[in-house]
């Protein structure tokens, strides 16, 4: 029977080519591009879905598939599939490297600046394939009420400036380029859904902030820039131990949404994060009260949210975390910006 090119098909074949990994389902069949995976020894690797249609998977070894010395393993020799439970695990021999190799692999309670030269960037493989046990990852989410001002400025035309403030992973943190980043993916796609607009994107996020110290920057880095919708990520740095307790976060986020709406009158897109390694040191491991914390500081200031920390631990039910980790503590993968920029694009406006 011929297959038919559906509208979804269609936005799948232009999004691969801008190299931008998506999902796509009919039913429950699902495409999936640019998964971030490591693999250790001779143990299986969990994908995100089981039941994967033979002849769909590749396995390479960069987020671009177009990025020079790329190189593409070859089932058998580098890597074997369990379509059924949906793993994928080296080979004798195999050319993908071997995380058990990482300088953190099995640490327990480990402080990473006892490990110089940690992260996984250089174990990573970037697997495609199709499942046929697919599911829904993200919900659109409907907020056209608290984003009206930023789709009619959109909508207008002219100069719009998206400014994204909050803590490294905000900034990007161990993203492999610059235009994988989340933030910046928002802002180029803003542009295209608007194109008589004039998206600027500016990036005010600070590796190592928390709300404190971003309430402490927030006139440096919002307040003086004219901005018209800011994209607003804390969490991770102040979970950490030593961090403020979650009440005292979700005060500290309302506040910094009512000092950008008075000083500005711009609109904000707010997100929750994500639980870092469990086994490094310095995290408090209670993630879920900080998530929980900022989607009440969003409806606490009625601003809109976006919910990062539901689709990760919808990843975690399969896949282990360092699968998800570009630094193997607290930075997302590719892939991981990837479902940060998937989660933005679900709110509505």
């Amino acid at each position: 029977m011929k297959r038919k090119h559906t509208p979804g098909m269609m936005i799948i074949f232009y999004v691969l080519f801008l190299l931008i990994p998506v999902i796509s389902q009919s039913e429950t069949t699902m495409d999936m591009h640019g998964e971030s995976l490591v693999l250790s020894g001779a143990i299986p690797g969990t994908l995100c879905f089981n039941q994967i249609i033979p002849g769909t998977v590749v396995v390479r070894s960069t987020h671009d598939p177009a990025k020079e010395g790329m190189v593409v393993y070859e089932p058998e020799r580098d890597y074997v599939v369990d379509y059924v439970a949906g793993t994928v695990t080296r080979t004798p021999g195999s050319r993908i490297p071997d995380f058990s190799t990482n300088i953190l692999y099995g640490k327990k309670e480990f402080d990473h600046n006892q490990f110089p030269g940690f992260g996984n960037t250089a174990f990573f493989v970037y697997v495609d394939y199709t499942t046929r046990n697919g599911s829904v990852l993200f919900t659109p989410n409907d907020q056209r009420d608290v984003l009206k001002q930023t789709r009619e400025r959109l909508q207008k035309g002219g100069p719009f400036k998206v400014i994204a403030f909050g803590d490294s992973i905000t900034y990007g943190g161990d993203a492999t380029e610059e235009r994988l980043q989340f933030t910046r993916r928002y802002a180029q796609w803003l542009q295209e859904q608007f194109p008589k607009a004039q998206v600027a994107f500016e990036n005010g996020a600070t590796g190592g902030d928390s709300t404190v110290s971003g309430l402490a920057r927030l006139e440096e880095k919002v307040l003086t820039r004219q901005p018209d919708l800011v994209l607003l990520g804390f969490g991770m740095n102040d979970h950490n131990t030593g961090g403020p307790e979650p009440d005292v976060f979700h005060d500290n986020l309302v506040q910094i949404v009512k000092t950008i709406r008075e000083r500005t009158g711009a609109e904000v897109l707010m997100f929750s994060a994500f639980p870092p390694n469990p086994n490094w040191k310095y995290g408090s491991h209670r993630m879920e009260l900080y998530a929980a914390a900022t989607e009440r500081a969003a409806n606490t200031s009625g601003c809109a949210f976006g919910n990062v920390y539901a689709v990760w631990m919808k990843m975690l039910e399969r896949k282990d975390c360092s699968s998800m980790l570009g630094n193997n503590i607290n930075h997302p993968s590719d892939f991981g910006h990837w479902l940060y920029f998937e989660v933005l694009k679900n709110v509505l406006f």
